[in-house]
């Protein structure tokens, strides 16, 4: 009797320890690949400076999302400070580049302005679109290639037949001129718009 329980014992054992073995070979974490890191073509300096001005821009586009006007007036003037904030002279480009990059920071400066004079959050928006294409232009001219950037259009952002655009940087579409609180559609086209371009300056 005792060598038959033994035996049994044996055999759980045995058992167990095959089931242990098996385990570990089937939870074997899967390995993550990692593309190549880019080298980038702007100094370290200017990418902060820059990554910045899109940190702030994104914020600004949150609180439209919201229909928060005192936020958007807050976060616009943030930006304003990031712009003023941005290393130009760190941009590795010539000199007729720099300009431009520059001319292009004023006029920023002078949208924000535009954008928190204005009274109501339709006008801000109108602001907001024209902004959002002045940097749109900036991200292009110095070619900022610390991360994918999407160019967003609304078909009726204003008086549902206007067109808007906007910068992402994901392609997911969330909308900041119908946003959350849309006196007719509510949060329902919070989802209207497609991307009309990636820029992907890493890659070139």
């Amino acid at each position: 009797m005792k060598k038959v329980l033994m035996l049994v014992v044996i055999i759980g054992l045995a058992a167990f320890t095959a089931y242990k073995l098996l385990s570990k070979k089937e939870e074997k974490p899967t390995e993550k690949t990692e593309g190549p890191l880019t080298i980038s073509k702007n100094s370290e300096a200017f990418n902060t400076s820059f990554a910045k001005i899109m940190t702030s821009y994104y914020a600004l586009k949150d609180a439209f999302v919201e229909w928060d006007s005192v936020q958007v007036d807050q976060l616009a003037q943030s930006l304003k400070q990031t712009t003023d904030s941005l290393l130009i002279n760190e941009l590795k480009a010539d000199s007729s580049v720099i300009q431009t990059a520059q001319s292009y920071v004023k006029t920023i400066d002078g949208e924000v302005d535009g954008l928190v004079s204005e009274k109501t959050i339709e006008q801000k928006r109108r602001a907001f679109n024209m902004l959002s294409n002045d940097i749109y232009d900036l991200v292009r001219v110095v070619k900022y290639d610390r991360e994918v950037l999407y160019h967003i259009k609304c078909p009726m952002a204003f008086n549902d037949s206007e067109e808007a655009y906007w910068l992402s940087n994901t392609n997911k579409v969330v909308n900041p001129y119908l946003g959350k609180k849309h006196p007719t559609y509510k949060d329902k086209m919070l989802g209207c718009g497609e991307v009309t371009d990636s820029l992907n300056f890493a890659k070139k």
